[in-house]
């Protein structure tokens, strides 16, 4: 009987962990063979460091629901081309080939949608039957075809519950402290996260009364004098900022010189910072910021029921896509409906997907650059909706720590 491997991979979410057990659960629902999860993403398949999931009980795929993070571990390891790493992907093909394995769930975003359809591509170089299939994930809300991405939903809910919670904060002490908060959140290139801040504001007085997104330009003069004109105005501002804010050169304001993650992708960081200075500078306020940083992606505690519903539809429909015969796709969410908000997963080439990102269309962002429109509204809007609290106890969340053991390595040691 054949196997499979699950692995997960790239920056992890509140609820990836979710997809998991969406995954492991459709795969016994089959009665097929045996589910290997591999450790670290795709550095568990080339190192054969892998975790046979029959060993998990109900009880602890039931936590996975509720558990942040990656618990099987994830990776930011980039494979080249097919020509460029193939001796990388001949041994993903041989780890394969050694557990009899038929069938690959690859959770991640970008990169991890293009690693899945490069094995797919060399598994039929070598004519090794292979059914790869991606199980879509990523806070950045970048992947073309899905109309959502899992993660994006939970992290929408928890940078807008936070900037008007900070907002009201700031209400209460700028007559006298504090005139200008900023919260910096994640977007390298699409503004999604900072978008979803704006659903906080009920109107022109309420925060956030700034948003910049990566996608509109930054320009100081302008910026300076919105900043001014909430302050006169309201008495204190509030801004969002995406960490991908860019000039109009198209040059992030944080980016860290020469500083690239295992992706290649630019450092970012810093930009609240850089506001931080510029406001104080040039117009005397007294200021604060925070960095949501690692804080937006892991707060299970704030999970949008929604998000939770999608993340494990993807898992669980990824492996029945699968077995049906699909390979080389990626099982995505489709808005059936907004009134009444209705979803269902469906799957895609790998082709429309690889190497493609969806970024925040003009007419979700209003005409002074500042913020969101009432469509771009009605688009996020459904994502946070509904509550999934894990479990307390002693008062705090009582996540899961899974501990298992690798499996028997049958194969040398792999070297580059």
């Amino acid at each position: 009987m054949a196997n499979a491997i699950y692995a997960q991979s790239g920056g992890v979410t509140s609820v990836i962990n979710v997809s998991a057990a969406g995954v492991i659960n459709s795969w016994r629902a089959n009665n097929k063979g045996i589910l290997y999860a591999a450790e670290n993403g795709i550095l568990g398949v080339l190192n054969e460091e892998l975790i046979d999931t029959t060993s998990l009980s109900e009880f602890e795929v039931k936590k996975l629901r509720q558990t942040p993070g990656g618990v099987f571990g994830s990776c930011r390891y980039k494979l080249k081309s097919l020509e460029q790493s193939r001796k990388e992907y001949e041994r993903i093909i041989e780890v394969f080939a050694a557990y009899d394995i038929k069938y690959f769930f690859y959770n991640g975003g970008n990169d991890s949608a293009d690693t899945c359809l490069k094995v797919s591509q060399i598994a039929e170089q070598l004519g090794y039957p292979i059914k790869a299939v991606h199980i879509p994930k990523t806070i950045d809300n970048d992947l073309v075809v899905t109309d959502n991405c899992p993660g994006f939903g939970s992290v929408a809910k928890y940078v807008a519950t936070s900037i008007r919670e900070a907002g009201i904060d700031l209400k209460s002490m700028y007559p006298s402290s504090t005139k200008v908060f900023i919260l910096e959140v994640m977007g390298r290139n699409a503004g999604w996260i900072a978008a979803s801040c704006g659903l906080a504001s009920t109107d022109s007085e309420t925060p956030p009364h700034i948003i910049l997104f990566p996608e509109v330009p930054f320009d100081e003069e302008k910026f300076l004098n919105k900043v001014k004109a909430v302050v006169d105005s309201v008495g204190y501002c509030v801004i969002a900022a995406s960490e991908g804010t860019r000039d109009k050169n198209g040059v992030a304001l944080g980016e860290a010189t020469n500083t690239r993650d295992d992706f290649g992708h630019a450092k970012l960081g810093g930009v609240a910072n850089i506001l931080s200075n510029l406001i104080q500078t040039k117009l005397g306020l007294k200021q604060h910021f925070a960095i949501a940083d690692y804080l937006q992606r892991s707060a299970r505690h704030l999970a949008s029921r929604t998000d939770v519903e999608q993340a494990y539809c993807v898992g669980h429909a990824g492996v029945q896509f699968a077995i049906d015969g699909q390979n080389a796709i990626m099982a995505y969410i489709k808005r059936v409906s907004q009134e009444p908000y209705l979803w269902e997963v469906s799957h895609a080439p790998l082709h429309d997907i690889a190497n493609k990102e969806k970024f925040m269309p003009r007419d979700f962002i209003d005409d002074e650059g500042f913020n969101i429109t009432k469509k771009c509204r009605e688009y996020i809007e459904p994502l946070i909706n509904g509550e999934d609290y894990p479990e307390y106890s002693n008062g705090l969340p009582d996540y899961l720590r899974l501990s298992y053991t690798k499996v028997a390595k049958k194969l040398n040691v792999f070297k580059s």
